[in-house]
């Protein structure tokens, strides 16, 4: 190890400015049941962005600083204020995941397990270089996995896992999927060809279909078609889909899904009612790439739920047995299944330029950037 250690951190001052910045900070020294680990790859995900930017409105985003220790500050409109109080003067870690080599580790067992073995981490903060984790936050890669490969190996792997896992708890038979391109939507694709599940996936480009085809998806519908909503009602009825997850949020597509659901679910009923199908549809939104209102047009009865799914209230519904097993099919399939490709690979100064902030702010859909705290 050497003596420095450099962190991104993101502060919220009392005078409503955003100030993103490289700390140094001392380097950590594990406990008994804990390893340090050198940070080689950590990716940004749209839930990194959150904590990153928090709610600053980063087109007022300004570059002070040197090319090596930049400084980003931005504002925080005032009505949002009140919402970040708990995080106001408060250098906050960035960085979900990430992984690395273990370089030491504490006197347990597991943790001496660990040393000299490429791990992934889970936890916060990992837009640094050296980080002390816990050994159950640490899933240890296979031999030869690089920390490239094995960067992306929780947020994205167990979101589509606990995705397909809730659908078999709830008693649904087939999901629907929007912006299906993704990376997450891409692991999802290969997950539920693999397990006989049939996945209803909604794109909104041309190439997107053909990408997810390519892949061997057979049902793809754009929403930029004219027959959007017919084609969905298709697949509905074809799949019997009555589950949904939705990371755009805003809009109406989560109420043109619950839509289809019930023009499906109607076809199979004897007699009129007011109150829609007893058929239960349900949405599930897990991002905010929408920021605007959801707007529901209620023609779906009230057989309904919409609720907000985040992975780590998921986990803990299905149990240690299903996340154990989960953790250890991710390991195994990392490099096919559960493979993250990166479009962009930045420093820690880079990710703190504004140009480079401008692109994975975008969150595109094609577009994944990686961190290299160690270049």
């Amino acid at each position: 190890m050497t003596d420095t250690n450099i962190q991104l951190t993101s502060t919220i001052s009392e005078d409503n400015k955003l100030t993103l910045t490289l700390r140094d900070i001392d380097m950590p020294q594990p406990s008994a049941d804990e390893v340090v680990i050198r940070i080689e790859a950590a990716p940004l995900n749209p839930s990194d962005l959150a904590v990153l930017f928090s709610a600053a409105d980063m087109t007022t985003a300004t570059q002070s600083g040197t090319e090596q220790n930049p400084v980003i500050t931005a504002a925080v409109p005032a009505k949002f204020m009140p919402a970040v109080k708990t995080r106001v003067g408060k250098a906050i870690p960035v960085g979900n995941e990430g992984a690395g080599t273990a370089v030491a580790a504490g006197s347990s067992a597991a943790a001496q397990a660990l040393m000299g073995k490429t791990v992934a981490v889970i936890g916060g903060g990992t837009y640094r270089q050296y980080i002390s984790a816990n050994v159950r936050s640490c899933l240890e890669l296979k031999q030869g996995t690089t920390a490239k490969e094995g960067a992306s190996s929780f947020v994205n792997p167990l979101t589509a896992l606990a995705m397909v896992a809730t659908m078999r708890a709830e008693g649904h038979k087939a999901i629907i999927h929007a912006a299906a391109a993704s990376n997450l939507g891409q692991m999802l694709n290969r997950i539920c060809i693999a397990d006989g599940v049939d996945l209803i996936n909604i794109v909104r480009k041309t190439e997107q279909e053909t990408l997810l085809r390519d892949m061997g998806a057979k049902y793809v519908v754009n929403s930029s078609s004219d027959s959007f909503l017919a084609d969905l009602t298709a697949a509905i009825i074809e799949t019997g889909a009555t589950i949904a997850f939705d990371p755009i949020g805003g809009g109406r597509l989560t109420s043109d899904i619950l839509n289809c659901m019930e023009v499906a679910a109607a076809r199979d009923m004897k007699e009129h009612s007011v109150y829609g199908s007893d058929t239960f549809k349900q949405v599930y939104i897990y991002g905010a790439l929408d920021r605007g209102p959801i707007t529901l047009n209620r023609n779906f009865g009230f057989a309904w739920g919409v609720n907000g799914f985040l992975l780590f209230n998921a986990l803990g519904k299905l149990g240690t047995e299903t996340v154990v097993a989960m953790r250890k099919r991710v390991a195994d399939e990392i490099t096919t299944t559960f493979a993250s490709h990166y479009t962009h690979e930045v420093s820690l100064a880079q990710a703190l330029n504004l140009k480079t902030i401008a692109g994975y702010a975008k969150q595109a859909t094609g577009e994944k950037y990686l961190i290299t705290p160690q270049s």
